[in-house]
């Protein structure tokens, strides 16, 4: 009996905006969009972490929504705008969630933080005054064991609050 013929599924070139930059990218077709920003372009703020969906490292903001890179196909992402961690900053300067994390000693060892700020980032735009209760649920999909996420909430509180980098951090 003849063996079928099978072959692999061919690379495709993809466009997409990362970050304010127009990139393109030749992928395969089960590559992450992970592997893509980290590999591809040398973005290595977003980082790996479970690989599964789990622990919110690797999110990113595909079209202004927060999305595990470790699922999404780099296909998928194809004339889509996607913000990494490396993009929160403005001419140079943090944003102030990123001011705000550290002021209030929200980061340890800073491997789940850019996970966090994408996430914190997606939420600000949806909604600039979550509540406590939607700023909880928001955070509940990253996992951090280092933090306590207690100098995470406060960083992300006073960030709703309006303050400003110049302000004094409580003690």
């Amino acid at each position: 009996m003849e063996q079928p013929v099978t072959t692999a599924p061919r690379p495709r070139t993809i466009h997409f905006t990362v970050n304010g930059v127009p990139q393109t990218a030749i992928v395969e077709p089960r590559r992450s969009l992970l592997d893509c920003l980290r590999d591809d372009l040398h973005l290595h703020g977003t980082h790996v972490g479970c690989e599964h969906g789990v622990c919110g490292a690797c999110n990113v903001l595909v079209d202004g929504e927060v999305v595990r890179s470790c699922l999404m196909l780099a296909v998928q992402a194809d004339g889509c705008e996607i913000r990494t961690v490396e993009g929160l900053e403005a001419g140079g300067a943090l944003s102030p969630m990123q001011e705000a994390f550290c002021r209030y000693h929200a980061l340890q060892c800073g491997y789940c933080t850019p996970g966090i700020l994408i996430t914190l980032e997606g939420l600000l735009r949806e909604n600039p005054q979550p509540s406590d209760e939607e700023l909880i649920d928001a955070l509940s999909g990253n996992l951090c064991r280092c933090t306590g996420y207690q100098q995470i909430l406060e960083a992300a509180r006073a960030v709703i609050r309006g303050e400003t980098a110049s302000r004094e951090v409580p003690v």
